[in-house]
């Protein structure tokens, strides 16, 4: 029997994990990636008899690799919390999917274990640019004002660091940044121990700042984008950019684009509580997905950039 860890590289992906196992510990095969890659039941091979635990990335965008994975005797359990369509059932399917705007996977993870390590769910949600959610979790913790920020600094800073086109973008490799950090139990221990914070805060600032220089545009009443030139700081940066501008200015929809040869790679950030959720604009292109305030696009054409204003135009208003 094998085990398997699949998990979204950023935040939400590695403290949904790092909670599972502080509270079931289990060596396991590792399979994760840049955030964007979302397919990553494709690469896993399992047998009859062996156990996958898939954690923040979508069931709609895995679904034949898992259906293939059940049938081949292996049994699954899932977490997530973006758009999953049709949820299979199945003897060896345990799902935990809520895709509520309120909620990540880590804060899944948090209310199965009844709050075990309710910590690191906070850094999680952080991360995911839930600030609310993750005000009121940590509000349930012994924790001062000083800790809390500083669980927000990690979160945003394990998220950043999940952002780019490939592995070789990024500051680590997601199963490295797990490995370091699962030997503590508490994040505050990794936020003041690790060096590999304290690199990714200076790299998360330095690529900030370069982002900041760049023009916001207008494209319509209360929307935004951003057009960041192909290089890997700001494929790293992309995904913390929008969070910023998300959280300066709520009331208006934003759209980030990296370029990539010869399109983007697009973050896509809701306003307010409008309706529908970012993640139906998404969902009209090729590789779009995410949910309600947060989604982006794989790889939008050049030719599409005009077609995808327009779509945020008709659901936004402008």
């Amino acid at each position: 029997m094998r085990f398997y860890d699949i998990f979204n590289g950023d935040a939400d992906g590695i403290c949904a994990l790092q909670q599972l196992r502080l509270a079931e510990p289990r060596d396991a095969e590792l399979v994760t990636g840049v955030k964007r890659n979302n397919r990553l039941l494709a690469r896993v091979h399992p047998q009859s008899g062996d156990l996958l635990t898939v954690l923040d990335i979508a069931l709609d965008e895995n679904r034949t690799d898992l259906l293939r994975v059940l049938d081949a005797g292996a049994a699954c359990r899932y977490f997530d919390h973006h758009f999953p369509g049709t949820v299979p059932e199945h003897p060896r399917f345990e799902a935990h999917i809520d895709t509520s705007a309120s909620t990540c996977t880590s804060l899944i993870v948090d209310r199965h274990l009844g709050g075990a390590h309710r910590a690191w769910a906070v850094v999680a949600a952080f991360g995911d640019n839930l600030a609310g959610p993750a005000t009121s979790a940590a509000g349930t913790l012994a924790l001062s004002d000083a800790d809390v920020a500083r669980l927000r600094t990690l979160g945003e800073c394990l998220n950043y660091n999940a952002y780019g086109e490939s592995l070789e973008d990024l500051n680590f490799h997601p199963a490295d940044l797990y490995q370091r950090l699962h030997a503590y139990r508490d994040p505050l221990e990794f936020a003041w121990q690790s060096t590999e914070f304290t690199d990714l805060q200076r790299a998360y600032a330095d690529d900030l700042e370069m982002a900041r220089r760049t023009p916001v545009e207008a494209i319509g009443s209360g929307i935004a984008a951003v057009f960041l030139p192909d290089e890997k700081w700001s494929r790293r940066i992309s995904g913390t950019l929008a969070n910023e501008l998300a959280r300066n200015f709520p009331s208006r929809a934003h759209a980030v684009l990296a370029r990539r040869g010869e399109g983007y790679v697009v973050s896509l950030r809701a306003p307010g509580p409008a309706k529908p959720g970012i993640d139906v604009v998404a969902r009209k292109f090729s590789g779009g997905n995410g949910r309600e305030r947060a989604a982006g696009i794989q790889m939008l054409p050049q030719a599409q950039v005009e077609k995808l204003f327009e779509a945020l135009r008709a659901a936004y208003g402008g």
